[in-house]
């Protein structure tokens, strides 16, 4: 018998443009959980949720892909297609997600690869790229369809201090340039280089923490 297990409860936050919102808390506390409701991969079982404009609590599976096209979503592992060229990993995406023009599309996909400094490295496949590029192109992935909110779940966790301070400045920017950035984090050296909201979880709730 299956027993359900409620990992967050009680949560009552709001996200603008503009803001770089940290999530925090220890491992199991409920940081991807939350990001997982967000987009749409774990249902919102009580209360009232929107995101983007799409009510999570009527959110039918069939339309989970409604919200997502919505979003900017950011893993740890990057979750690129390995067997294909950074080009042809955007153009999947642009492909599922509804662009037909394909003038459009050379040209969105120049545009985010300029965006986060990989103006040059259409043609690489994945593993020709180091860490931090292919974490790159995983952000120049999420930035095609101009979402307003960018969700990254450890988006540093894989890479070299560096590097992540690199990744986190781009996070940085995208925030100042007008979209929300929610990460969740355990990179706390990221909280003090690049200043933004804390939310921590703990104790089954969403508690916002001093700075």
């Amino acid at each position: 018998m299956h027993e359900e297990q409620v990992v967050l409860s009680e949560v009552t936050v709001q996200a603008r443009a503009g803001e770089l919102v940290y999530l925090i808390g220890a491992t199991g506390s409920g940081k991807s959980s939350l990001l997982k409701t967000l987009y749409g991969e774990l249902a919102l079982t009580s209360g009232t949720g929107t995101v983007c404009g799409v009510d999570l609590a009527s959110l039918k599976r069939s339309k989970v892909h409604e919200l997502r096209r919505k979003l900017g979503i950011v893993f740890q592992d990057f979750e690129l297609l390995m067997d294909r060229t950074v080009d042809s990993n955007l153009e999947f995406v642009l492909k599922v997600t509804g662009w037909t023009d394909r003038g459009e599309k050379e040209r969105r996909k120049a545009e985010v690869l300029e965006q986060v400094g990989l103006g040059n490295k259409g043609y690489k496949k994945p593993h020709e790229l180091s860490g931090g590029e292919r974490q790159r192109v995983a952000i120049a992935r999420a930035l095609l369809n101009g979402p307003d909110l960018i969700l990254a779940d450890e988006p540093t966790g894989n890479l070299d201090p560096d590097t992540s301070a690199e990744i986190l400045a781009l996070f940085d920017g995208l925030a100042r340039a007008g979209r929300c950035v929610l990460m969740a984090t355990h990179d706390h050296a990221a909280i003090t280089n690049f200043p933004g909201r804390v939310l921590k979880c703990e104790g089954g709730r969403l508690i916002e923490a001093a700075r």
